[in-house]
């Protein structure tokens, strides 16, 4: 379908902006509306470029318009033909610089695809049933008028070097033409030595300005380079490093991709134009030429400030992950894993043709006992388009494999790391060739801990969590090794991307309180710091680590209660003490479901019943785990729960789930009847598997 014809069947948000579009008046709604069709079929870009070729796309709209009245004549639409007469008069400014016209539609083209790509941006998200991406900041509008504003001054720059050229043919063919006429008359030769000087000045002063112009150019792509690579780039490194501990972060790199791309394009438009200098600097030189002082800075300037970009547009998209593994960065020998690299700049014209690398432990620390691997598989795969849903230059590596090389023997820092607190790096080459600029490219993996037993994977996965907290430095593999503190607030929020990521729905303040108190005890926590050993010290009441208890309660919940955490139905995190002072305020059956603090993957519930005298008294039933979870789900047992008291009936001791929640009303949507037909041994009889606990 046209894109005209796209744009009018847009709903009405985007229709909107079409319409403030076209509030400009360098190109009329009508004459974009009637004219569509030859409009989009012209080579606007040529155009731009070429001025006899604009000149006969001019002439052509002329006369499209012409054509266009006289249909409004024949019609007798007086309006109409009022307006294209106006439009055609007004079009007249173009007559001396049709290249400006050509520009000017190739600009309202470039943002209608604008239009259409956010209308189809929104489209897919809709279609997926995924959250929309918080709107741009202010620094990224900010960032994309910069390089809207490149983009335009290397337009710009095109037209000069065109004049320039021009200029150039105008003094050379005048001053041979004077050489061969080899005038004789003093006074005439004087004359046309006078216009050749003048012509040489004027030449002199537009390469001036040229070589002006392009410094100013190269000073502006140095200015957006240092905030792509030294503030953007940065910012998504960070926010890939959290989302790959769980925080809901955005790590999409189209919009990256997008401004290094159009950012080393103006680049090697820029190169493309000091080779036209040394072209014409060939063609046509006079003493202090300017050219030949300035333009090798300029060279080397360009090609520094392209060598840096393409160095920095080299990353790792998806980081190291096994399919079945806890989470990405924590690799077992002799499986295989996955992972993604992808260039920034994107030119389909070295799609397939680069190729990509792999190796590991290029620059391991000299430690006793240190570990080293080789990575097995296919490890070499060119960069290209297909493997990407959004059409970047990508290798995906997906059947790696690393095994155990050597172990270092040599001793020159005493240091003494466990398995899991091993970290290793993953390196990727590549070579990016284009246009006579060969750059050797590398990119790196967050640090991965390379385990042998899956025992050892919760540890592991403690180790890439606190290293992906704390660290800024990605390759600082003896992080370990002097690791610092966590402040509580961010270890806090790190602990609820866990669940946030496992289950939809993070910790509460509440909840996180009483983690807290299990790190720390009864103090104020807020502004405490926690170390590293602190949470591999045994914890109370159990044999086993803070990482070893909190993972057993998300493997549980993400497991056989995800429906009913997701509902807020768990309180879940809440010490035994808390847990009696809220019920004993509560009327007689109120219950509530927290996580065992003694029993690893263990849920339990409490209530409150009254004693002989009408006291409070609150109860509890031993842990539940994943023994108890596969064979009925917790809301049954929840549901059917029976107690046995001396001499009476038994009885479903809960009644509201807290603070006063009815419990069918809570649990009710997730019962579920199962009779004796469901069983292939009792075919008569309808049974039932319910908890029963005696008093």
């Amino acid at each position: 379908m046209a894109q005209w014809d796209r744009l009018r069947q847009l709903p009405a948000a985007y229709t909107q902006q079409l319409h403030e579009l076209y509030d400009r008046d360098a190109l009329p709604m009508d004459v974009r509306h009637y004219l569509s069709a030859w409009i989009e079929k012209q080579e606007w870009q040529r155009a731009a470029r070429d001025h006899d070729f604009a000149m006969v796309l001019f002439q052509v709209l002329l006369e499209n318009l012409d054509i266009q009245h006289s249909r409004f004549v024949q019609e007798e639409s007086l309006l109409l033909q009022h307006n294209i007469r106006r439009y055609k008069q007004n079009f007249q400014k173009y007559l001396d610089e049709p290249c400006a016209l050509a520009n000017t539609i190739l600009w309202f083209l470039g943002k209608e695809k604008e239009i259409l790509q956010s209308a189809d941006l929104a489209e897919q998200v809709q279609f997926l049933c995924v959250e929309p991406e918080a709107m741009e900041t202010s620094s990224q509008r900010d960032l994309e008028r910069k390089i809207a504003g490149l983009k335009n001054e290397v337009q710009c720059m095109e037209h000069t070097m065109l004049c320039l050229e021009e200029q150039q043919d105008e003094f050379d063919f005048k001053y041979q033409t004077h050489k061969m006429e080899a005038v004789v008359d003093e006074a005439l030769k004087k004359e046309q030595m006078k216009v050749l000087q003048l012509l040489v000045n004027r030449l002199n002063e537009c390469r001036k300005s040229t070589l002006s112009d392009l410094s100013k150019c190269l000073d502006r792509t140095d200015d957006l380079i240092d905030t792509l690579v030294k503030k953007e780039l940065v910012e998504w490194q960070r926010r890939q490093q959290k989302a790959c501990i769980g925080a809901p972060d955005n790590v999409c790199l189209d919009q990256l991709e997008k401004w290094f791309t159009c950012v080393a394009v103006c680049l090697f438009q820029v190169r493309e134009f000091l080779g036209k200098l040394e072209e014409l600097v060939g063609k046509v030189s006079y003493d202090n030429d300017p050219v030949k002082a300035q333009k090798p800075v300029l060279q080397r300037r360009a090609d520094t400030l392209l060598k840096n970009l393409l160095k920095s547009s080299f990353v790792v998209e998806t980081q190291p992950s096994m399919p079945q593994g806890k989470g990405p960065l924590v690799l077992r020998t002799n499986v295989q894993f996955s992972v993604k690299t992808r260039l920034l700049v994107k030119f389909p014209e070295l799609n397939h043709s680069m190729k990509v690398n792999v190796s590991m432990d290029r620059e391991a620390p000299q430690i006793k006992g240190y570990r080293r691997f080789n990575v097995l598989g296919t490890k070499i795969k060119a960069l290209n388009m297909a493997e990407s849903q959004s059409g970047g230059m990508v290798a995906d590596f997906r059947h790696l494999v690393n095994v155990n090389n050597q172990i270092m023997v040599c001793v020159c820092v005493c240091i003494s790391l466990s398995v899991t607190e091993e970290l290793h790096i993953i390196y990727f080459d590549t070579v990016f060739e284009l246009k006579g600029l060969s750059v050797e490219l590398q990119a790196s993996s967050l640090p991965v801990v390379i385990i042998s037993n899956s025992s050892q994977q919760q540890s592991a996965w403690a180790s890439v969590l606190w290293f992906n907290l704390l660290s800024l430095d990605t390759k600082d593999v003896l992080f370990f090794a002097n690791s610092p503190a966590a402040p509580w607030l961010q270890f806090g929020e790190m602990l609820s991307w866990q669940f946030l990521s496992a289950t939809k729905r993070g910790l509460n303040e509440a909840q996180l309180e009483m983690i807290a108190h299990r790190l720390f005890g009864k103090c104020c926590c807020y502004g405490l710091f926690l170390t590293w050993y602190q949470t591999l010290l045994l914890q109370e009441n159990t044999p086993d680590t803070f990482w070893v208890w909190f993972d057993g309660i998300l493997v549980m919940v993400k497991t056989y209660l995800e429906d009913l955490w997701r509902e807020g139905l768990i309180m879940g995190f809440v010490s035994k003490g808390k847990e009696k002072s809220l019920l004993k305020k509560k009327q007689r059956g109120t219950f509530l479901l927290r996580f065992s603090e003694s029993v690893i993957g263990g849920i339990t519930f409490s209530w409150v019943d009254t004693t002989i005298t009408g006291e409070p008294d609150v109860k509890t039933v031993q842990p539940f785990t994943k023994v108890d979870l596969c064979q009925i789900p917790f809301h049954e047992i929840i549901r059917n729960f029976q107690i046995l008291e001396a001499e009476n009936i038994p009885e479903n001791p809960l009644l509201y789930l807290y603070p006063n929640t009815p419990k069918d009303e809570a649990f009710g949507r997730y019962y579920s009847e199962r009779s004796g037909s469901d069983s292939p041994y009792i075919k008569y009889i309808k049974t039932k598997l319910v908890f029963v606990s005696k008093e």
